[in-house]
């Protein structure tokens, strides 16, 4: 079960990278913001799936 967080972890980092990039293309910060906190979510979602195996 940890690897299948590990890896919804990724993709929301990878998400978040890509609605990031989009919102500056789109010079949207509410897109730009929404990118960041998901990159922070998937980080923390990484750290906490390592911490408890």
């Amino acid at each position: 079960m940890g690897k299948v967080k590990i890896l919804f972890s990724i993709l929301a980092i990878l998400f978040g990278i890509f609605i990031f990039v989009y919102g500056g293309y789109d010079d949207s910060p509410g897109a730009q913001l929404l990118g960041v906190i998901a990159v922070i979510s998937g980080i923390v979602g990484i750290i906490r799936t390592r911490k408890n195996n």
